[in-house]
């Protein structure tokens, strides 16, 4: 293949190829990889009590990803005048390692392979990124960490539902399994606003000690005061639910409310947080392209999301101090 060739190839359209994310190398987990950031899909909404469709974002979140992806390496940010992501597209430093195996019907053997995946990812001292499906994937994913863990959840909902009459795997349970788990230090929920929110709920996350920031109390505190929630220097796990974001800006997402984050709040508070914290983990949930306008809008803004994130987190003076080249993954 000519010089020419292979940089036409490089630059290819987002419509053309296999879509991983960020074009990145597809691996398979089964197999020895090396990677600083893998990236797999956990694509069930077994979860989802009210409106089915977001086991569909994993492969609309990839699809999207492509178009940040041109001829040269990482994407250029024209408000900071840097282009970051540079090293890690370059080396191959990111690795997609497709989807955790999904059993139809069978919620727990599939949050048994969600774990699995993520505990895999853990031992080779890699960062998982994790696109969902609904928020119930957060919980077996949580529960693959060994170490002491800080976890910030952004969300319109608490996310806090009473396990009742033996249900308590729904996108609404995640955050009370994660909540009482021996090795999550703080669950700090952000964004919290739906009137759909119960009392019990609200007294039970209170009651276990968790922090939540309404979006009252997020306006008053911003992305800084947010950040410094948690300790500096400690390992932390994000999780973000899209409704955390206002209804307008995300259309194909079921539990969108009003009343939510701007994007450029999310990306502030992102940012500070891997300024602040170590950040050893990110899923992003509930996009639903079968909800979703004919462009794709949620998709590509959660795709945006991710990137922008990775970004700044290897950008970042926790990730550029590491002493070797995996020591911010977390996890045993």
């Amino acid at each position: 293949m000519s010089a020419d060739h292979a940089a036409h190839r490089r630059g290819r359209a987002p419509f053309v190829g296999v879509p991983s994310f960020l074009r990145s190398r597809l691996v398979d987990p089964d197999e020895d990889f090396d990677a600083d950031i893998a990236v797999f899909g956990a694509p069930t909404d077994e979860g989802s009590p009210f409106m089915a469709g977001s086991r569909f974002g994993p492969r609309a979140l990839r699809e999207h990803s492509l178009r940040f992806v041109s001829g040269e390496s990482g994407f250029f940010d024209p408000n900071r005048g840097r282009t970051y992501l540079e090293r890690e597209i370059r080396d191959g430093l990111i690795a997609d390692l497709g989807d955790a195996d999904i059993v139809p019907t069978d919620i727990l053997s599939s949050f048994a392979s969600i774990t699995e995946l993520t505990a895999r990812i853990l031992a080779k001292g890699a960062v998982p990124v994790v696109l969902g499906g609904d928020h119930a994937i957060s919980y077996p994913v949580v529960r693959a960490y060994t170490e002491p863990v800080h976890v910030v959840h952004f969300d319109a909902h608490l996310d806090y539902m009473p396990f009742v009459h033996g249900v308590d795997s729904t996108n609404a349970h995640a955050f009370r399994h994660i909540a009482h788990m021996g090795h999550v230090r703080s669950l700090k929920q952000v964004g919290i606003r739906s009137l759909r929110n119960t009392r019990t709920m609200w007294d039970d996350t209170h009651g276990d000690g968790n922090t939540v920031v309404t979006m009252a109390a997020f306006t008053e505190l911003g992305p800084e005061g947010l950040a410094r929630l948690v300790p500096r220097g400690a390992a932390c796990y994000i999780s973000l639910d899209v409704d955390v974001l206002d209804m307008a800006l995300v259309p194909g997402c079921v539990s969108a409310e009003p009343d939510g984050m701007s994007y450029a709040q999310l990306r502030d508070t992102l940012i500070a947080l891997t300024e602040q914290a170590r950040i050893v983990g990110l899923d992003l949930v509930e996009v639903n392209p079968v909800l979703d306008v004919g462009t794709g809008v949620t998709a590509y803004l959660g795709a945006h999301t991710v990137v922008e994130f990775l970004g700044h987190l290897c950008d970042s003076e926790h990730w550029r101090s590491r002493t070797g080249r995996h020591a911010a993954g977390g996890g045993g």
